[in-house]
């Protein structure tokens, strides 16, 4: 591993690594608590209004360290041997570009599946009332007219499902203050409200954790942990000027998403063999949560899809196994007329060719972005394309076989999963579930033109690799997250998660990271 350079390491109570949902939470707990606290995160802080719209910048959109120096953007696409996954970078973590869906999952969600027993439904009770509490979450209100809204509960009814409006973290109506605006119903959650409407972690929990005098250190990349004398190191990359750098822990809370943490945690294990007896489960149960995208194309009615915001409701297919939710998120109008003159290809003359070119999509995604052929309505519209007003997606939400194995090759991170085979029952069940749903619609349906060429799904939701266990051989950490043979170095993020969930996971990644927050301030020693 490469040097630490400069002065040693400045010493903290608590070091966190990450600024999401589990990093966030532990901050202000930790800062509530009396202890000095030192978030690293590797994104850059985003203020109103500073979100990238153009999409022909690429190095502000994507994150492509260490293949792209310069390419530290919002969004971290990858594109590993078994699936696709896209998360976020930046200070707030996923809150700055997820949909803003809280759901308690059902109690049977926590029923085997290698959930520890000390975890159900009943005792992360109080956990999800902090969140919702902390991030005002409430549903979109009923006088808010919205023709997508009323398409897909209707089509819901028509298909005799049960369907919902979802807590979201939104302030509706009224401004938060501190300069923030309400509302917009714009349908650019997912890309960063420029607005302050969003309850983002920033604007919550750090923010209070700021003001408590806890530390954000952005653009700071965690490389590996190696145990010091009370406590532990963590060693970074500054992105500013490229400096190694470390910074010291009493305690150590990694929080940078199921891939940051579970990377960080091979390299130290494989690498530099600085936490060399970390569980040999270290990187299993892998799970996309069963995310699987589709398209509704020349719906009966104009569904101004542009207007609200992205998700309004969320219909359940919980009866029976293969249990999943469905939800149709639709987005801004420039993206929708991109999205509907795409059209819905079967993608047959690319399956050929699909294995080699899996693994480049990142460089023709980006070849396609700088290019700005994804900027505007391409001129060659694909089969079914039709008016963006009548145009919906559908993202369906299951319970996957959490069967993939992330590791580590040329040392960057990978995850090898068949998931075709395992998850084949869950598949056949979701697209019959969108095509009877398309139905209802009165328009054309077909999944993601990705899966169709590479039989691959794209997940927004990577939970698992360092799963909550009873024990170091079922797992990484503790049910109190704490690691197997490490006292103090914690996790809490979505890879402690010890199955896929099948609803929108953010809520109960949350509540466990509560739960585990409190553990972590217990951990020190008395006055």
């Amino acid at each position: 591993m490469v040097a630490v350079t400069g002065d040693g390491p400045q010493r903290y109570d608590a070091v966190v690594v990450g600024s999401g949902f589990g990093g966030s939470i532990a901050a202000l707990r930790l800062a509530e608590a009396g202890k000095s606290v030192c978030v690293l995160e590797r994104g850059r802080r985003y203020g109103l209004g500073e979100f990238p719209r153009d999409v022909t910048d690429v190095d502000a959109l994507l994150w492509e360290h260490p293949a792209r120096p310069r390419s530290l953007g919002l969004y971290d696409a990858r594109f590993l041997s078994g699936i696709g996954t896209v998360t976020a970078s930046g200070v707030g973590g996923g809150s700055l570009v997820y949909a803003s869906i809280h759901i308690r999952p059902d109690a049977s969600v926590f029923d085997g599946r290698g959930w520890p027993r000390s975890l159900d439904r009943d005792g992360l009770e109080p956990y999800y009332d902090r969140v919702a509490a902390m991030l005002h979450v409430r549903p979109l209100p009923e006088d808010v007219a919205l023709p997508k809204r009323d398409a897909f509960r209707a089509a819901a009814a028509a298909v005799g499902r049960e369907v919902f409006d979802p807590d979201q973290a939104v302030a509706w109506t009224e401004p938060p203050g501190d300069g923030r605006d309400a509302c917009r119903l714009c349908a650019e959650c997912e890309f960063g409200c420029q607005v302050g409407a969003k309850h983002t972690l920033d604007l919550t929990y750090l923010a209070r954790a700021e003001a408590r005098g806890a530390v954000v250190v952005p653009r700071a990349l965690a490389s590996h942990v190696a145990p010091a004398r009370e406590g532990y190191t963590v060693v970074y990359r500054d992105l500013r000027d490229g400096a190694v750098r470390a910074v010291r822990g009493a305690r150590v809370v990694l929080a940078a998403g199921t891939l940051g943490t579970t990377e960080i945690l091979l390299r130290s294990r494989d690498l530099a063999r600085t936490l060399p007896e970390l569980s040999p489960a270290l990187g299993t149960g892998f799970s996309g949560n069963g995310d699987f995208l589709g398209s509704i194309q020349n719906s009966r009615q104009d569904l101004v899809p542009w207007r609200g915001p992205d998700v309004t409701s969320v219909i359940r297919y919980l009866e029976e196994p293969p249990e999943f939710t469905l939800a149709a998120p639709t987005f801004s109008l420039p993206v929708m007329e991109v999205l509907a003159s795409l059209g819905q290809g079967s993608g047959r003359a690319l399956q050929r060719a699909g294995p080699a070119l899996w693994p480049r999509l990142g460089t023709i995604l980006r070849w396609a972005l700088r290019r700005g052929l994804l900027s505007r309505p391409v001129r060659l519209r694909g089969p079914n394309a039709g008016d963006p007003a009548r145009m919906t997606n559908l993202f369906a939400i299951g319970r996957d076989s959490a069967g993939g194995r992330m590791g580590l090759r040329r040392g960057r991170l990978d995850v090898e999963w068949d998931y075709v085979r395992e998850n084949r029952e869950l598949i056949v069940r979701m697209e019959a579930a969108m095509r009877e749903v398309a139905d209802a619609y009165g328009g054309t349906f077909a999944p993601i033109l990705t899966w169709n060429v590479f039989r691959r799904i794209v997940t927004v939701h990577p939970l698992g690799g360092c799963r909550l266990a009873e024990s170091r051989r079922r797992g990484v950490v503790s049910p109190e997250g704490e690691a197997f043979g490490y006292p103090g170095l914690y996790v809490a993020d979505g890879s402690v998660i010890p199955s896929s969930i099948g609803f929108h996971p953010v809520m109960t990644i949350s509540a466990v990271a509560e739960r585990i927050a409190d553990a972590v301030v217990a951990s020190y020693p008395g006055p």
